[in-house]
């Protein structure tokens, strides 16, 4: 037997990336799957039949979260309720776990037997350890994009977690550089990569540290590529006015990837990117501030990962400087990122470590989606009654 209707309900563009990709490959398995949720354009490229747009729900950030929250509790309980009445065999829920979630709960209450999946773990591992056992009544297997996950569920008392890949594993060709694409330390300008975030508040609090610590470097040469959106290419242009070097702003994916080829050294914003930059070979000094407010919350929050990059938390060290807050100062940003820019044993060790990172994270065979796909079936098949 095999399942034949699958809701899959995303958040947000890079779920709806996720989702989509598992969409093809369970219906690679399922031809005449039945696939519906909440999709963007990506998922109902690939046959997921959408309940709304997911832009009713694609926000991010607290205050965007409280000007939109009745559309939200509303598209929540829409949600919920479109599962309980159609029943799928499977839910798969894609990342934006405040969202997702709170449908996910809704949709066990009433339908207990509901297999539940959730693609892309929480953060538990970091902060709010609590949800892990919590997400144990109302999800069944956890796909995990970052291999240290299922240790910490287990820990945590958890869900069953599998480690089912990072999509990014998917694109070393894209992001390594072919013989001669990046050129050796001393050959002319160097090149670096600035990454100050993908949303605007973050890009906001990033722009002027990245500026004062690009003064603290001196008057070497330095061709300077920040890759950003078309969204927030103005505003970027704007805030790197006062920057000591003007950097070449790209918007497209194409000149993204030319450009991480190239680098020989980033500045960083913390985020995805930081993991792109690892694996991509390119030794980075990462930074992040938080917002005004953040300080004041922190009686109330317990970090409990040692790191805050995703590489570092990979490894299992700091082999990437990781300044935050208060510590994200130009100084010591620039301290961090100077040692990177010569053939120094700072920049030796960081790209050594960083070397680990393909044995660490590849899978022994297929995709990322192809396992997630495999894991999810597997998990409904186990919940199968055993015939007698």
């Amino acid at each position: 037997m095999t399942p034949r209707r699958i809701a899959i309900v995303a958040g947000e563009a890079s779920g709806d990336a996720l989702g989509a990709k598992l969409a093809a490959a369970l219906r690679s398995r399922i031809p005449d799957l039945e696939l519906y949720g909440v999709a963007g354009p990506r998922m109902q490229a690939e046959g997921v039949a959408t309940l709304f747009p997911m832009d009713d729900v694609a926000v991010m950030g607290i205050g965007p979260v409280v000007a939109r929250l009745p559309t939200l509790l509303r598209r929540i309980s829409e949600t919920a309720q479109a599962i309980i009445d159609c029943p799928p065999d499977i839910l798969v829920i894609v990342d934006s776990p405040d969202f997702t979630h709170r449908v996910a709960r809704k949709a066990r209450a009433a339908l207990p037997d509901l297999t539940i999946v959730d693609y892309v773990s929480p953060s538990v591992w970091a902060w709010r350890p609590g949800r892990a056992a919590k997400m144990r009544a109302y999800v069944d297997h956890v796909l995990a994009l970052l291999p240290f996950e299922p240790a910490a569920h287990a820990r945590l008392g958890g869900p069953a977690c599998t480690y089912v890949g990072h999509p990014l594993i998917e694109r070393l060709d894209a992001l390594r550089p072919a013989p001669g694409e990046r050129a050796s330390l001393g050959d002319g300008r160097l090149r670096l990569l600035a990454l100050p975030g993908s949303r605007a508040g973050v890009v906001h609090r990033h722009m002027p540290l990245f500026g004062a610590t690009l003064a603290r470097l001196g008057d070497r040469p330095i061709e300077v590529t920040l890759p950003t959106t078309p969204r927030l290419a103005g505003e970027i242009a704007s805030l790197a006015a006062s920057w000591p070097v003007a950097p070449r702003i790209v918007t497209g994916e194409t000149d993204k990837l030319a450009a991480f080829r190239a680098a020989q050294a980033a500045l960083a914003a913390s985020g995805t990117v930081t993991l792109e930059l690892a694996l991509a070979g390119v030794p980075t000094a990462a930074a992040y501030r938080l917002e005004w407010f953040a300080p004041l919350l922190e009686p109330f929050i317990k970090i409990e990962a040692p790191f805050i990059l995703l590489p570092n938390l990979i490894l299992g060290e700091r082999a990437i400087p990781e300044l935050v807050h208060r510590d994200a100062t130009p100084d010591k940003l620039a301290a961090a990122l100077a040692p990177l820019l010569d053939e120094t044993s700072a920049r030796d060790a960081q790209m050594q470590a960083l070397s680990r990172l393909d044995g660490l994270m590849q899978l022994p065979d297929g995709s990322p989606s192809e396992r997630a796909a495999e894991v999810t079936l597997r998990a409904w098949a186990d919940k199968r009654p055993t015939p007698t």
